[in-house]
């Protein structure tokens, strides 16, 4: 475990080989260099150039998630062992876990959705429905997916401003659904068996629950299908997500997750959770972005070389390093550990960089039921700032009296709300200074799991 490396640029911006917090600090003091940008911290050389400079070059390795990303910029070295041999030892100079919100984007959109059909039933409600003859382009996904592939594009072209990557390593798997529903292994003819084979979904719910509702036992009265997950709430159509419930029950349920619902009752809770398998959608996610998400990035020009997970995770466990998305990303390659092969260091500190978006585009806030309560302003910048600055807050007096660094949300009668680590306040626009403009991303460090120590390689 190490210190996380500052990325340094050139004297005319070109990037550089990452050095040493101390280093940076040295050129810093001595006034050779000057901060270029605050998160990822980065600084600039004023007196050398790429010309006079002897960049190696790092390599960018990523482990893509469904959730989160997570990235490692590395070097790799050629050492000789104390039998002689020649082998390869990784360093992780920095790692980087980048949050996606496509979560959130299928909740907007769902919710935009259920706005317009009530727009339409209400406002429209004789008109004939329009046929589904909307075309969509080569390539197409939806906008949750296509967001967990723009955002890892983007961040590995802000990589690439800061740091000289000579070639790309990304980790590419397919998650096999069926054998995940099935909770185990399938072959050959056992693929076209489903869940619902020789039975159809209401069949094969009275069998599973003896004809009895889930929630309460009764037998002998009309039962319906219930989600276990509302349909409101993200739950799918899954055959593992149903249940029968009586009327009684299935009023009282509504759209209450069963945990809140049944939490007064643990014991039946868990009868029921048990019978719900893992959920498909991260593998679904990851399914459909495993290629878009490669082809983006052999269009920036670098060479992509894409791996295995199981190399993966047998390049971690046999350097005794925990799974995390960070630690990963580094064991993404070829690493010939048998040979002598290593990763010798990663840094301790992980830079989280979560998704935040630029804004809505919409003009009005709505209400809970989708009616206009206010407009909203069509300027994004008041008094000099956007929704989402790094600002530094200086406060002369009163309970927040001190220097405070955050992140702003602007008001359009200058009365902003800046965020702290510490909490959230209002502070006037004329007590900030602009540190770093807001790029849709919101910052801040954790640390990475500790592991068992490094084997030594001589």
């Amino acid at each position: 475990m190490g210190a996380r490396r500052v990325f340094v640029l050139s004297k005319e911006g070109q990037p550089l080989m990452p050095c040493h917090p101390a280093r940076a600090r040295e050129l810093l003091g001595k006034g050779r260099a000057v901060v270029a940008r605050q998160v990822p911290f980065t600084i600039r050389l004023k007196d050398r150039t790429l010309a006079e400079s002897e960049v190696d070059g790092v390599q960018l390795r990523i482990d893509p998630g469904s959730k989160s990303t997570g990235l490692a910029l590395t070097d790799e070295r050629k050492e000789t062992d104390g039998r002689g041999a020649t082998v390869t030892v990784r360093r992780g100079l920095v790692s980087i876990e980048l949050q996606h919100r496509g979560d959130q984007i299928s909740m907007c959109m769902k919710q935009r959705a259920g706005y317009r059909r009530r727009r339409r039933s209400a406002n429209c409600r004789y008109r004939a429905p329009r046929s589904d003859n909307r075309t969509r382009p080569e390539g197409w996904l939806p906008p949750s997916l296509r967001h967990r592939v723009d955002t890892t594009v983007s961040q590995v072209i802000r990589l690439s401003t800061y740091s000289p990557i000579t070639e790309i390593h990304i980790e590419r798997v397919a998650f096999d659904t069926h054998a995940m529903s099935a909770g185990g292994p399938l072959t050959a003819t056992e693929y076209q068996q489903g869940t619902l084979a020789g039975t159809e979904a209401r069949a094969y719910l009275h069998a599973k629950w003896n004809r009895a509702c889930a929630y309460c036992d009764a037998t002998g009265v009309p039962l319906n299908i219930e989600h276990l997950r509302p349909r409101s709430r993200g739950g799918s159509h899954r055959i593992s997500n149903l249940v029968l419930a009586c009327v009684p029950c299935n009023q009282a349920k509504d759209s209450t997750p069963v945990e809140v619902f049944l939490a007064h009752r643990p014991d039946r809770l868990a009868r029921i959770l048990q019978q719900v398998t893992t959920p498909l959608h991260d593998a679904a996610a990851m399914n459909a972005t495993r290629w878009r998400l490669a082809e983006a990035l052999e269009a920036l020009g670098r060479p992509v070389h894409a791996w295995s997970g199981g190399r993966t995770k047998w390049n971690r466990t046999a350097m005794g390093l925990d799974k995390t998305h960070t630690l990963d990303a580094l064991s993404v390659g070829r690493l010939d550990h048998e040979d002598g092969d290593a990763i010798v260091r990663f840094p301790g500190q992980v830079l989280v960089a979560k998704a935040t978006g630029r804004g809505s585009y919409a003009r009005t806030t709505p209400d809970r039921f989708g009616f206009p309560r206010l407009r909203r302003t069509r300027a994004k910048k008041h008094f000099g700032y956007v929704t989402g600055d790094l600002v530094r807050a200086t406060v002369p007096s009163g309970k927040r009296a001190g220097t405070w660094t955050g992140r702003i949300s602007v008001r359009a009668g200058g009365q902003h709300s800046l965020t702290t680590p510490s909490g959230r306040f209002n502070v006037r626009y004329w007590s900030l200074r602009l540190v770093q403009r807001g790029d849709g991303y919101g910052y801040s460090t954790s640390q990475e799991l500790a592991p068992p120590p490094f084997r030594k390689t001589g």
